[in-house]
């Protein structure tokens, strides 16, 4: 301020200006402001910050903003984590549209009772906050997927693009193989035979001991079986346990259409390529599997993932691309499970549509999300025999469910993907600084819930000043976070026996 007017005239006016400034609207905010200036020569954004402090108080030091009110809590933070991971930690998008049916159905089995409140907020989320609220659970980290070779090709195939499908009806499978060798092809391995429906996403996988084109025959029998449509044609690489005359007998005696991809082309297979890292290996890892024992693991752990990915996993579908230059603009349809596709296609026949939908009602996500970690434990176990494999795949149904909220905090849940950790520390190397005063703040906080760490840290202040001090807030914070934690499960778990 100008040196010409007086400490106690700068009071003087900001206590008299700041009122009128503090109930004016923006035009008077603009005249008041600018009559403050001209008498005390104070810069502008400092004489923002003095007029807008408390009534009748001294030259404020800071501007203090109003905290932002939370719309979600920790009970509607924690209802989401457990569905999180009862959908596989699967992403904002496919979550939103996948929570009512998903809500529904772990309502129905008994393994969730939410609050009224804790619903509606729950329907009302939207996939950025959703992606937002879980950012911190996340593991960023992700293995990237090694690139194949494609064989030659054999001229007595015709040859089908990516872009000649134009929209098929459901029962056109692309179909692929997913080697289990652990980074190496030599000697006997487990193969898993993949089969993907253009129109639906629906994705049927079954392994076999060796990739051989009579074990293929087989296999895709076994498929064409538990797919709810008829196949009406397969589209394969040129992989020569496809390009055979087995398979191409074996498709002229079920009336089925035959077809194969363009040599190096692998966006030719892209609908089945995509099934291969986000359902295969996201099951099975990367491990090295062989013989007998693997390959009935692989089919008992397959036999509960396919109706987890095809009833219970929102996947996206390409609507339309545009190309601008060398810009290319790809829109795609809302997230939908292969199930909801079927049921919505003029198509499918009311029978197939009426069998989707008692399986759906008689299917529970989270038993068969149990049934996936067994398996993936038992696999984890015979990749690495002198591994002991701990978690939520040894534990029974009740045990899994009521660690479904935590299990975000062991990181990596997967056996199969599992890295050897440590053990964690559970000792303390500092005095806790808060053990004589806690039960006085948890008085306090049942009176205010809506109390802030900042707020009762203050209050600690005045109340032992010599005791307590700001840098103990962070730590202050954590406490009080973690009693909000346990008052949100209260909500979440409502009438269900912990």
């Amino acid at each position: 301020m100008d040196n010409s007017v007086s400490k106690q005239t700068k009071k003087e006016l900001i206590q008299v200006l700041g009122m009128r400034y503090r109930k004016s609207q923006k035009q008077e905010k603009t005249q008041i402001l600018d009559e403050f200036i001209a008498l005390s020569g104070c810069h502008r954004k400092h004489a923002i910050r003095l007029l807008s402090g408390h009534s009748g108080s001294d030259v404020p030091s800071r501007f203090e903003v109003p905290p932002r009110r939370k719309i979600y809590s920790e009970a509607v933070k924690e209802a989401l984590i457990m569905a999180w991971e009862a959908s596989d930690r699967i992403c904002g998008k496919r979550l939103k549209a996948l929570l009512p049916s998903l809500l529904d159905a772990m309502e129905r089995h008994g393994h969730l009772h939410l609050a009224p409140e804790v619903k509606t907020l729950l329907f009302k989320v939207s996939p950025a906050t959703i992606d937002r609220l879980l950012s911190p659970l996340r593991d960023p980290s992700q293995a990237r997927r090694k690139t194949r070779r494609v064989k030659k090709v054999s001229q007595q195939i015709p040859i089908r693009t990516y872009a000649d499908w134009n929209d098929p009806v459901p029962g056109y499978l692309e179909i692929d193989f997913v080697v289990h060798g652990g980074g190496q092809i030599a000697g006997s391995l487990i193969h898993t035979l993949v089969a993907t429906d253009i129109c639906s996403g629906w994705t049927d996988f079954i392994p076999l001991l060796a990739r051989e084109q009579s074990l293929v025959t087989e296999g895709l029998g076994v498929i064409f079986k538990q797919i709810p449509f008829p196949a009406l044609g397969i589209d394969s690489d040129n992989d020569s346990a496809f390009i055979n005359d087995t398979l191409s007998a074996f498709c002229k005696d079920h009336q089925i259409e035959f077809t194969r991809s363009r040599a190096y082309h692998k966006n030719d297979q892209a609908w089945v390529e995509q099934k291969n890292g986000a359902v295969i290996r996201r099951l099975t890892g990367h491990g090295r599997y062989t013989g007998v024992v693997a390959c009935q693991a692989l089919a008992h752990l397959y036999q509960a993932a396919r109706f987890y990915v095809n009833f219970f996993q929102p996947s996206f579908k390409l609507h339309h691309k545009t190309r601008d230059g060398s810009k290319v603009k790809r829109t795609y349809q809302p997230p939908a499970t292969p199930c909801d596709r079927l049921l919505k296609h003029p198509a499918v026949p009311g029978t197939v549509k009426d069998q989707l939908r008692l399986q759906r009602q008689q299917l529970d996500p989270v038993k068969l999300l149990h049934g996936i970690r067994q398996g993936q434990s038992a696999l984890a176990a015979l990749a690495s025999p002198d591994l002991i494999i701990e978690g939520p795949g040894r534990d029974t149904l009740e045990h899994f469910l009521s660690q479904l909220p935590r299990l975000w905090q062991d990181g990596e849940v997967r056996p199969t993907h599992r890295r050897h950790s440590s053990e964690p520390r559970t000792w303390r190397t500092h005095e806790d600084a808060f053990e004589g005063v806690w039960c006085e703040v948890l008085g306090w906080l049942q009176k205010e819930p809506d109390a802030t760490a900042k707020s009762l840290l203050e209050r600690l202040e005045e109340h032992y000043p010599e005791r307590f001090d700001r840098r103990q807030l962070r730590t202050f914070q954590r406490r009080v976070k973690e009693w909000r934690h346990i008052m949100a499960r209260e909500l979440v778990y409502a009438g269900i026996t912990q």
